[in-house]
Parts: structure tokens; C-alpha cells; sequence
């Protein structure tokens, strides 16, 4: 079976794979920015909610860190969507700054869910989200990428917030329906903090990945089959108990819970969405 798809290659309108994304960002911090690193870049400084980037000028001349991200703010207008993360130096001041840089930009809608109104984040926002989630847990490194974080929470909670309970009769909370003690393990402090929750879901399958990786090394696998391989052991870890997820041996899925069988579908089919929703919106 095929790694998921991934969204058409970036211009001023159009959202990046996760692999330009990457390369962007890179020649962001060697060509333009010059010695950026995580440690040196501050955080966009006084932007309002919903801020949103322009371009740079064919003139303007980035020779430090807190020089390209002033650069940035000192050209903004309201012409271009937030989404859109269009020069080498707003990617990489997107990349490297705060949880409260990314919060800034990420906006929300009223939807009707379950007879209540209830807010959640607009669809541009879930997809700016989900890659600097992915983008800061480095998920690139075991192989997946922003539309998988966009998979999970979207199997988890279709991006709506609320509450939960296990098959083991646990409360969960939040877009990525952790159970307290989980939570804890990953420094999540509110888990109704969407910009909080999904940064802990990327981490927490960074780990799941990682996990499944030693649980299928022994098996003679090709590149596609390894992808698929990770992501079933990413709805596996994500979802099970530790003794439940133990009796995966990397081909036993089809004997694991219906659930868990559910969630592997379902954040198949979210990551799809995702790759289709940034075609949409910018394509």
C-alpha cells in the first residue's frame, strides 16, 4: 500500500509537500536568513490574531535573525491568507518561533456539534497547525509528515473539541483526546488548548512511530510497506493500552480491536483530506 499523498508544490498561492517544505525551510536558514537556528529566532513580535504574511521586497536585505522576522511583520498586509507561508523568511519565523507566534495566526469558527455551538479551528488554520506541529516534533525523521498529524486529530475529533471516555472507562479531553496521565507524559497542560494538544499528538506519534519501527524490524519489507507499517503503528500506539498495543508483531493487524482497526482507516483518510483541502483552498 502507498505512503499517503501530499499537497502540490508551493508558490505565493499553493501549500508545500512536507519534503518542499523542508527543503524551503533549509534554504531559508543557509541562503537567506543566514545563521538562523531554533535558539536565535524570537517570536513575531505584536501581531494580532489572524495576522497575515506578505511578501518581502526584491530590495529587502535579511542578514540576521531578528532582522528577518522584523522584515516580516513590517510587510504585512491583509491581501494574503494566513495560510500562506509564502517567502523563505516566513516559513522559517513559522518554523522556529513560539507556540504563541503559531496561536497568533491560527483563527475560529462557530459549528453546530452535538445540539451545542461550539468553536474550532477554520480549515486553513487545522492545516497550518498540523504542519508546525509536524515541523517542530520533527516527524520528517521517522517518516511522516503534516498531513498525518492532520490524520490523527482528525480520527480522534474531526477537529471538533470535547470529551471522551476509553473502552477502559477513562476520560479523555481536547482535539487529541488524551487521557490525563498521557497527558502529563507529554507536558500537556491544558488539553483544550488546540495549539497545545496537537503539538503533544505530533510528539506523542513521533514516539508511536518509533515504537513501531523496533516492532517490524525483522520483517522484509519495501520502502511502501515500511510507510504503511509506521502508520498502522502509529493509530496502534495512539490508540491501545500498552498491554493491548504489545501484541502487534507488525502483521497481526487484522486481529487487533475493530476500533483500532477503525482509527488506522480513518487517519488514512484524514491525511487524504488533508493533501485534498490544501489543493482546494490554494490550488
Amino acid at each position: 500500500m502507498a505512503s499517503y499523498k501530499t499537497a502540490s508544490d508551493s508558490t505565493l498561492m499553493q501549500f508545500t509537500k512536507a519534503s518542499t517544505f523542508r527543503a524551503i525551510s533549509l534554504i531559508a536558514v543557509l541562503g537567506v536568513v543566514g545563521g538562523l537556528s531554533s535558539q536565535m529566532v524570537p517570536s513575531v513580535p505584536g501581531d494580532a490574531a489572524g495576522a497575515r504574511d506578505t511578501p518581502l521586497s526584491a530590495t529587502a536585505k535579511v542578514t540576521t535573525a531578528a532582522a528577518a522576522v522584523a522584515a516580516v511583520a513590517a510587510a504585512r498586509t491583509t491581501a494574503v491568507p494566513a495560510i500562506q507561508m509564502a517567502t523563505p523568511v516566513a516559513v522559517a519565523a513559522v518554523k522556529f518561533t513560539s507556540e504563541e507566534a503559531v496561536r497568533a495566526k491560527i483563527k475560529f469558527e462557530t459549528v453546530r456539534y452535538g445540539g451545542k455551538t461550539v468553536q474550532t479551528l477554520d480549515e486553513s488554520s487545522r492545516l497550518l497547525l498540523a504542519q508546525a506541529a509536524a515541523e517542530r516534533a520533527q516527524l520528517d525523521k521517522v517518516g511522516l509528515s503534516f498531513e498525518d498529524v492532520y490524520g490523527v486529530i482528525d480520527a480522534e475529533t474531526s477537529w471538533i473539541p470535547r470529551e471522551g471516555v476509553g473502552r477502559n472507562g477513562v476520560a479523555s479531553a481536547g482535539l487529541a483526546q488524551f487521557e490525563p496521565r498521557t497527558a502529563r507524559g507529554l507536558g500537556l497542560k491544558d488539553p483544550n488548548d488546540p495549539v497545545q494538544a496537537v503539538y503533544a499528538a505530533a510528539i506523542n506519534m513521533k514516539h508511536g512511530a518509533e515504537w513501531a519501527e523496533d516492532k517490524i524490524a525483522h520483517l522484509k519489507l519495501t520502502p511502501d510497506q515500511r510507510a504503511m507499517k509506521i502508520r498502522e503503528g502509529v493509530s496502534i500506539y495512539y490508540n491501545l493500552s500498552i498491554k493491548g498495543r504489545n501484541r502487534w508483531d507488525g502483521v497481526n493487524t487484522a486481529q487487533l480491536p475493530v476500533e483500532t482497526q477503525r482509527h488506522i482507516r480513518n487517519v488514512r483518510a484524514g491525511a487524504d483530506k488533508a493533501s485534498d483541502l490544501a489543493d482546494d483552498l490554494l490550488g
